[in-house]
């Protein structure tokens, strides 16, 4: 037994984190922590790292008691933590941030630049990617610093990795390269604990499992003895199909029209409807261009051509601003870096929407800003203890709820969510499909930005299908199958589909 963390117990003043919670992990195995957002899986493995102390507890490293645990202690026992909060300084160049803390001198004291670029060069290569270790970090896109973050992981001999959501940006490719470099390390005898929301990734790369609930323990055990179901069961407390989604027809006018929208060489000519009421779900792979798109919709990526018209008036796509004041709300992708304001409350992220198009006085009330914030905490179900704390001691789950009521407040009357539930839990998701719904039953639009199917079939009325920056299909719900969407996706001949076979449209 490499780890053993026994009845572990975390209080943050009267809030109970961790409530005597157990993990064990065998030496050379990959095993899956799993939990809801808030179930306590990222403050367990703060302890183990030594960003946190534990209020009681023990924890075992190859059976000797670790006592004090510190950070320093934690890596000098080989363990190594990628975060899901990507740790990276934009400042610094890619190497740099590889060897932060962990330089390498020549004979004479001075950075060993040159060994340190060539050690970096190694383990990209390793990892089968091509990052150029002199390249600013700040122009990199998020998938590439999460890979970078993982490249650091994997630069120092090390017996256990922490892998907290460490897919969340990456494509098919990166993921696949990721799960190979794993079985090498599992057959060299590093141990990994790997944190995930995705459960066919969880069942595919896993050993046994473990799973947390409301900070305690719940079950542990081989994840080949489960299926999908019950680990859902585990860990939600109830079966999700108790949760299913109720979809009503479309019956609105068309409020939402977009005509011949241009932005070369990310996409080109995009025109559709949007009707009172209906969830338009827009799909693809990799690189189809449906990022961009989410941003020019929203006024934040300058267009070369076309027009946009919200109840036949055209809207200005000058600035955020002006689109906001349109009735267009927006959720974007990678909440990390472009939703939370790491440095502000709960309260106040949540209130920035309102701040910008709705305050009209010169000084801020906080006992009105507290009263929205509870409005919208219930509208939501935030799980929150201050809401004068930072947006940074919320789960994942709990951040993207604060950003959709941001948008709430402002009573938009289309919504664009880019990957809204990206990186949340299983149950929080279904929170969120049930706020979609609750707003086009008010007859407010959604247009969902997805590449996850089983979201597109709970949620969408139509889905347009992107490839190379085109829209290469529209399909209604019931005309809509995973296979069609990979085919449409990657720009194939839709003739002699195999509607048998399965594809990963992520």
């Amino acid at each position: 037994m490499f780890l053993k963390m026994e009845n572990i117990v975390k209080d943050f003043g009267v809030v109970r984190a961790l409530d005597h919670a157990s993990l064990e992990v065998e030496e050379g195995e990959i095993h899956g922590l799993l939990g809801e957002n808030g179930a306590g899986k990222s403050t367990l493995m703060n302890i183990l790292a030594g960003i946190l102390r534990p209020t009681e507890g023990a924890i075992y490293i190859n059976g000797v008691l670790q006592e004090n645990m510190t950070t320093k202690k934690s890596t000098e026992a080989g363990i190594r933590f990628i975060h899901q909060e990507l740790n990276s300084i934009n400042d610094l160049l890619v190497f740099e941030n590889l060897f932060i803390g962990e330089e390498i001198h020549d004979k004479w004291g001075f950075l060993n630049k040159k060994a340190m670029i060539e050690k970096s060069k190694e383990v990209f290569i390793r990892m089968g990617i091509d990052i150029n270790p002199l390249e600013l970090m700040e122009n990199l896109d998020t998938s590439r610093k999460q890979l970078v973050e993982i490249g650091k992981a994997l630069l120092f001999e090390c017996q256990m990795i922490i892998m907290d959501e460490p897919t969340t940006a990456l494509t098919n490719k990166e993921i696949d390269n990721l799960f190979a470099i794993m079985r090498t390390l599992k057959k060299e005898g590093v141990s990994i604990i790997y944190i995930s929301h995705k459960m066919p990734e969880l069942f595919t790369i896993c050993d046994r499992y473990t799973v947390l609930r409301d900070g305690r323990f719940i079950d542990s055990g081989i994840f080949a003895d489960i299926d999908e179901h019950r680990a859902t069961e585990l860990l939600v407390g109830r079966s999700m199909a108790e949760e299913f989604i109720v979809k009503d027809g479309i019956k609105g006018e068309v409020v939402y029209e977009v005509r011949g929208l241009c932005c070369e060489p990310f996409f080109r000519e995009i025109s559709f409807d949007l009707r009172v009421g209906e969830v338009l779900a827009i799909t693809g792979l990799h690189g189809d261009g449906r990022g961009e798109l989410a941003e020019a919709l929203f006024g934040a990526r300058h267009v070369t051509k076309g027009e946009i018209h919200l109840e036949g008036e055209r809207i200005q796509l000058k600035s955020i601003k002006k689109v906001m004041e349109a009735g267009i709300g927006m959720v974007p992708r990678n909440r990390k870096e472009r939703s939370i304001i790491k440095d502000f409350s709960i309260r106040d992220n949540l209130s920035v929407g309102h701040f910008v198009i709705k305050h009209k006085h010169l000084f801020i009330n906080k006992e009105d800003e507290t009263k929205r914030f509870e409005k919208n905490q219930r509208i939501t179900k935030i799980k929150v203890g201050n809401c004068e704390d930072y947006i940074t001691s919320l789960s994942g789950g709990n951040q993207q709820k604060v950003v959709i009521s941001r948008w709430l407040e402002i009573d938009a009357k289309v919504y664009i969510l880019d990957n809204p539930t990206q990186g949340i839990d299983v149950g929080a998701k279904f929170e969120i499909y049930k706020i979609i719904n609750e707003l086009v039953k008010r007859g407010k639009s959604v247009i969902v930005f997805s590449s996850e199917f089983p979201e597109i079939h709970k949620i969408a009325d139509r889905c347009l299908i992107m490839y190379k920056g085109n829209i290469n299909a529209e399909m209604t719900r019931d005309e809509l199958t995973e296979v069609k969407a990979m085919y449409y996706a990657t720009g194939a001949n839709m003739e002699g589909i195999d509607e048998n076979r399965t594809y990963n449209t992520k």
